[in-house]
């Protein structure tokens, strides 16, 4: 007898960070809308348009970049699974800062400190949160997915250099996890974003686009795509790999 969604003793569950807008949203869309229990987490509380499928949802509201919120998103995260397997942990929320004079966060400028913030969303909580759910995904044999960027391996005139250098470390974190993950049966990629149409992105962003060469923007259901690939069977033996989302513009 074939079973239905209701005999969910075989859906898969996936954690997907910063769910509430972008491309965190609509990659908690993607992963409902094929099937998967979905835990999730932002500053925010569950967004209207997401309060939907409650039997197979729920979203803890945390700030990532505090280590007491965080240990409390691992501790609910895991009374949620009740002992059931984790397949798959997107590590998507992060910052990008800018000066009290709207620059964007770079070496010369801006509060020292305001690297350290950062750095613990952007760097440390893909870290924390991924130490944290190891051994629920190794009991499912799952993926991990980093979202990087673009910005991570070129110059970019509007990222500033705290958000491009803390995402440069996550590529190489991505790499390490990897091979250390390796002997939990979990694999690690990451997704490298171009010019995403999302809040973070302003109009000053439409002057890279004769820059893209599928001239124009990226949406976000395109990066969400990508990553429900990598957290799929049909990449079960793709990990250490960053994947490039940027209609061909890392190609100059």
């Amino acid at each position: 007898m074939e079973k239905t969604q209701d005999q969910s003793e075989e859906r898969k569950t996936v954690i997907i960070t910063g769910a509430s807008r972008g491309i965190g949203h609509y990659t908690a869309r993607l992963f409902l809308e094929r099937g998967w229990n979905i835990i999730t987490c932002s500053r925010e509380d569950t967004p209207e348009a997401c309060k939907r499928e409650p039997k197979w949802t729920c979203h803890i509201p945390t700030d990532l970049g505090d280590d007491a919120s965080i240990q409390n998103f691992i501790k609910e995260a895991k009374e949620a699974l009740d002992g059931a397997p984790l397949h798959a942990l997107i590590n998507n929320a992060g910052m990008s800062p800018k000066t009290p004079y709207k620059e964007r966060l770079g070496i010369l400028n801006g509060d020292l400190d305001a690297w350290h913030d950062v750095f613990e969303l952007n760097f440390f909580a893909p870290l924390k949160l991924s130490r944290g759910f190891a051994t629920e995904l190794h009991k499912g044999k799952g993926a991990i997915v980093n979202i990087t960027s673009i910005a991570g391996h070129y110059i970019h005139p509007f990222a500033g250099s705290a958000y491009s250098i803390s995402k440069t470390a996550l590529s190489g974190l991505t790499r390490e996890m990897a091979n250390e993950f390796a002997e939990l049966e979990v694999r690690v990629n990451a997704v490298a974003p171009g010019e995403i149409e999302t809040e973070m992105v302003g109009p000053e962003y439409d002057l890279l686009i004769p820059r893209i060469p599928l001239q124009r923007m990226g949406t976000p259901a395109d990066v969400a795509g990508t990553i429900f690939y990598l957290c799929s069977d049909d990449s079960r033996y793709v990990t250490g790999t960053e994947i490039w989302v940027t209609g061909g513009q890392h190609l100059f």
